[in-house]
């Protein structure tokens, strides 16, 4: 919606059907802005790889466009769908596809032949972090791979707020899929080693609850561990306003490692310190706005939260950072200048002249 408020250029919409909510895409604030908007359901559209959307050319052929920009990523079922009706519907535009995968796992040959070809159907790949421009170029892939993340920060709804805290006491807060790649057992060790007075509320369900809720009481800390179910957006924003810092204690495993991790930005919107693990590309999204620490080490991220606990003028220090960081390198206003910049070099124009 950013960009379609740019003078010059125009923005026809294609998304999936979406179950809805207060907070879904599917409720555009500003319509009136794109040109078109056309909703289409999806084939298995619990599976971002192997879901096919149900249209043939996506309106191609009558809205002639110079970009066509898919977020999908290369290697499914629906960017070859979208590559093939290029090729038909509207073979002057240019293809550009959309990556956060930053680890170049062992593909069946079935993927391989797919992303063979939507790699060698596309004028460049948009990627979301770092590692995927490393992945790609592994790939052999010598298009245009620019780091253009579409996650941004909503301040309409990432802000500081005036909330009830969730303890008295230090509280350190984990917003995770309970599973163990988010690693929240390393925070959980992390505050047994902190020891008292500190509360670590945990944000998420997942297949590791149990797990992680004997390993608190293993350790002493079950009484000052609570998990606290999941949240909806506006709660999430809550919390991360009732809470004295926010770890990301995520790790990496053979397959995958984090990509982005939206929970910063929002808890940075929400002036909320951020601590994160020096994993796949939270250094990336944190910067110098917040402290990192080796991933897995329990002591560190112990040592750290010391340092936070004793220090209300360091938090303060990291939530001002924080703020800055956000609103100057994740607004949707900086994102749609970027990617605007990105479309003009691609198309070969000037400044002046927008796609």
């Amino acid at each position: 919606m950013e960009m379609a408020s740019r003078p010059g250029c125009t923005f026809r919409l294609v998304r999936p059907l979406a179950a809805g909510g207060p907070h879904d895409a599917e409720r555009i604030r500003d319509r009136s802005k794109l040109e078109d908007v056309r909703l289409v359901r999806i084939w298995r559209s619990e599976d971002p790889h192997r879901g096919l959307y149900h249209t043939l050319g996506f309106g191609m052929r009558r809205a002639a466009p110079d970009i066509i920009h898919a977020e999908e990523e290369p290697d499914s079922l629906a960017a070859l769908h979208i590559a093939v009706a290029r090729r038909l519907m509207a073979p002057r535009a240019r293809l550009v596809l959309n990556t956060w995968q930053n680890v170049n796992r062992r593909k069946r040959t079935t993927v391989e032949f797919v992303l063979g070809r939507t790699l060698a159907a596309s004028d460049a790949v948009i990627c979301g972090n770092q590692g995927a421009v490393t992945v790609l170029r592994e790939m052999g892939y010598r298009k245009p791979a620019p780091v253009i993340p579409s996650l941004t920060l909503d301040s309409s709804l990432y802000h500081r707020r005036q909330v009830t805290r969730v303890t008295p006491d230090f509280t350190i807060g984990c917003i995770a899929r309970l599973v163990p790649e988010k690693g929240v057992d390393t925070a959980i060790r992390a505050v047994a080693a902190l020891g008292a007075p500190a509360t670590l509320a945990v944000v998420g369900e997942g297949p590791w609850r149990p797990a992680l809720e004997e390993l608190a009481r293993t350790l002493g800390v079950g009484p000052s561990t609570r998990f606290l179910g999941l949240r909806d957006p506006d709660g999430v924003a809550a919390f991360l306003s009732a809470i004295d810092v926010l770890v990301v204690p995520s790790r990496s495993s053979a397959v995958w490692k984090e990509q982005f991790g939206r929970v910063i930005v929002e808890a940075m919107g929400c002036g909320t310190p951020v601590v994160g693990a020096a994993s796949g590309a939270i250094p990336e999204v944190i910067a110098d706005a917040g402290l990192l620490f080796p991933e897995g080490d329990a002591g560190a991220l112990a040592e750290q939260l010391r340092e936070l606990r004793a220090s209300e003028r360091r938090r303060d220090e990291l939530a001002h950072l924080g703020r800055e960081r956000v609103v100057s390198a994740h607004s949707p206003a900086r994102r749609a200048t970027e990617t605007i910049e990105f479309y003009r070099r691609l198309l070969g124009r000037p400044a002046s002249v927008a796609p």
